[in-house]
């Protein structure tokens, strides 16, 4: 069921989406959505009793030989074999799902539909796999500054504020969204004539060459944060699906803060 919604086929060649660890035999009564499998989550889902977690993020983007709990993600390994916690993961195929990560977040900070993508996924079917990012409308138009407030109150707490790049009084209506890490759409953005753009980790020389040749203007937001609004759609459609067929299982969106950023300090 998760896979009919989020196909692994549509996820990038470098990513890694699927089951992780677990016996696909095995009965699951809760299900736990969390956007990182890091050992905070897995606390959680033991405490809650979870039989699966479906986490966002992978846990091996990369090859490896072993799985020794002389590392994080061997301790988790070992800890989720021991629990009898399956691990699955929906990644950059959730990335680019109709409904995906950034839909959601489009939702969450106030865009109406239709939604578009930024980069259409070529040859796709752009009613199940629309592509990356999605640009959408305010309800009205507000100042830029207003917007920062009004996507800073949709999206989960994190320990620093939203960025921002650009004049705050500047109108604001067509807005770009992408969920996670979204540099590599700057470029699409310009072109989709938006009056701005938010996303996650915007690195510096990017985001400065980006505003010297005339924006538009930039939010950017905690990776998490951005991505935490999918697991709400996505333990919806579990709940949906199973639902329909008469199951009792249970689902919880985890609100661990696993953002990799703890504090703030003013100067």
């Amino acid at each position: 069921m998760l896979e009919a919604a989020y196909d692994p086929d549509w996820a990038e060649s470098w990513d890694s989406v699927g089951l992780v660890c677990g016996d696909p035999a095995e009965p699951v009564r809760r299900v736990l959505f969390a956007v990182d499998p890091v050992a905070a989550v897995l606390e959680e889902a033991l405490e809650w009793g979870a039989d699966l977690i479906v986490a966002h993020h992978p846990l091996f983007l990369r090859g490896v030989n072993g799985v020794a709990a002389t590392t994080p993600k061997g301790r988790l390994v070992h800890r989720l074999i021991r629990a009898n916690i399956a691990l699955y993961t929906a990644h950059t195929n959730a990335d680019v799902a109709r409904p995906g990560v950034s839909d959601a977040l489009a939702r969450a900070v106030g865009l109406t539909g239709p939604l578009r993508p930024i980069r259409p996924v070529p040859g796709a079917d752009p009613q199940r796999s629309p592509g990356l990012g999605r640009i959408g409308l305010l309800s009205e138009p507000m100042s830029l500054g207003d917007f920062a407030a009004q996507a800073s109150a949709g999206l989960p707490e994190t320990a620093g504020p939203l960025r921002v790049a650009g004049d705050p009084d500047a109108p604001v209506h067509r807005v770009a969204v992408c969920g996670g890490a979204g540099d590599s759409l700057l470029e699409d953005v310009r072109a989709g004539g938006v009056d701005v753009y938010l996303t996650a980790d915007l690195r510096h020389h990017p985001a400065s060459e980006f505003m010297e040749v005339g924006g538009p203007a930039l939010i950017d937001a905690a990776h998490w944060a951005t991505e935490w609004p999918w697991l709400r759609d996505a333990a919806a459609l579990v709940e949906s699906a199973l639902g329909a067929q008469g199951t009792t299982v249970e689902t919880r969106v985890s609100a661990t803060v696993t953002d990799a950023w703890t504090t703030v300090r003013d100067k």
